[in-house]
């Protein structure tokens, strides 16, 4: 006789209750939206102590005044991202303006030739010193650091000992001097927002593609319907006054661009891959060295960029243009926007949300008459939060992973 067998029980599971998280489309990168609430409370306190901050007139000042830092910022991020740090970006920026206005006045090169020529000569510091830290294996902090000192006295011999060479050329004058027209403005408003609709849905296909988890469209919906109202709110303060400054167009053309190769591109891939694991990026068949030497190549670029609208917004280039505290503030701007200083995250966008706390805290503190040393004080506390919190966020990922 055949016992009947007794069916087995097949353990039903319950689905885990929906988290908060799960159920309101709260973006999984939270940090630049904490960027722009601390910037948006930033704001509200100076215009509450000073009714002039949030004028069409002072906005204007701020935005001349962050393209520099904000230029130096973009290239800061990449190398951040990289694992690695570039303390030579004012020198760099101080040389490459000092060429130009020597190769425009002294020599009379047209501009074309004296820009080009800048940005060459930055091209091949940064070629240099990429050499030493890749091949000497000496760390990109010393390299830069003696880097700072030698092209700080290269920027000496160029200018000469009149302190000072003015710009005579009227293109060099007027690339930090002039404005877009109203029209204009608006045409630059609008493809923003679409770059960054486009943008969004490319991100959102690669993922899917890859099969790597998408957040919920309601999130990318709600996070470009900010911007873009921040960017028809910026456009229209703007346009109250002479417009949107041409150094802000070069600006954000330059975001755009370095967004899309660290975004979209094998290249900003790898730098991400060595800056998260540098011996696993290798292993996996990353040049390491060659993307070592092109970002390093990329900084000293876009350091270039910025002594030329330096320069141009002075109207000369001097021996002080650079100095101070300037590749400081691109790294405190750079981790404030929400870049780690350990490598492996961050976003080119951070450079802009990271100059503008940076320039907005100067700016403000500016209008109520507070000497510098109170701003070199506010920045620092601001700063070591930010590491602050960029670390603890490090720690808390790696118990998760560690419970895992």
């Amino acid at each position: 006789m055949i016992e009947a067998s007794t069916p087995t029980r097949v353990p039903v599971t319950t689905p885990p209750r929906a988290t908060l998280r799960s159920r309101l489309p709260i973006p999984r990168d939270f940090g630049p939206y904490a960027v722009v609430i601390g910037l948006a409370v930033v704001w509200i306190v100076f215009q509450l102590l000073n009714n002039n901050f949030l004028s069409p007139r002072n906005l204007s000042n701020l935005t001349l005044q962050i393209a520099v830092l904000g230029t130096i910022s973009v290239g800061m991020v990449i190398v951040l991202i990289l694992g690695e740090i570039d303390l030579s970006v004012g020198a760099i920026a101080g040389v490459s303006a000092a060429t130009m206005a020597v190769l425009s006045t002294n020599a009379g090169a047209p501009a074309w030739v004296a820009i080009l020529a800048a940005l060459a000569f930055g091209a091949v510091i940064g070629l240099i010193q990429s050499l030493v830290i890749v091949f000497v294996g000496i760390p990109s902090f010393i390299v830069t650091l003696a880097g700072l000192l030698v092209w700080q006295g290269v920027q000496l011999i160029i200018i000469g000992d009149n302190g000072q060479v003015a710009l005579n050329d009227p293109f060099l004058k007027s690339i930090a001097s002039t404005y877009v027209s109203q029209a204009g403005g608006w045409a630059i408003a609008a493809l923003v927002i679409v770059a960054v609709v486009a943008w969004r849905w490319t991100a959102r296909r690669m993922r899917s593609r890859a099969g790597l988890a998408v957040r919920p469209a309601s999130a990318d919906v709600i996070g470009v319907a900010i911007v873009a109202v921040l960017i028809l709110l910026a456009t229209w303060l703007l346009n109250s006054y002479f417009g949107i400054p041409w150094v802000l167009v070069v600006l954000l053309a330059l975001v755009g661009v370095m967004s899309g190769v660290m975004s979209l591109s094998p290249f900003g891939r790898h730098v991400y891959a060595i800056g998260g694991n540098r011996e696993a990026a290798r292993r996996s068949g990353i040049r390491v060295r060659g993307a070592t030497i092109a970002v390093f190549v990329i900084i000293a670029v876009i350091a270039g960029v910025a002594g030329i609208i330096e320069a141009s917004r002075e109207f000369s280039a001097s021996s002080a243009l650079g100095g101070g505290t300037l590749q400081l503030n691109a790294i405190a701007a750079a981790v404030i926007g929400g870049t780690s200083l350990f490598g492996g995250r961050g976003r080119v966008y951070n450079a802009i949300l990271g100059a503008l706390v940076v320039g907005s805290i100067e700016n403000g503190l500016d209008l109520l008459g507070q000497p510098a040393a109170v701003q070199s004080i506010t920045t620092g506390i601001i700063l070591s939060l930010a590491v602050s919190v960029d670390a603890l966020g490090r720690k808390r990922l790696a118990r998760r992973g560690a419970a895992r």
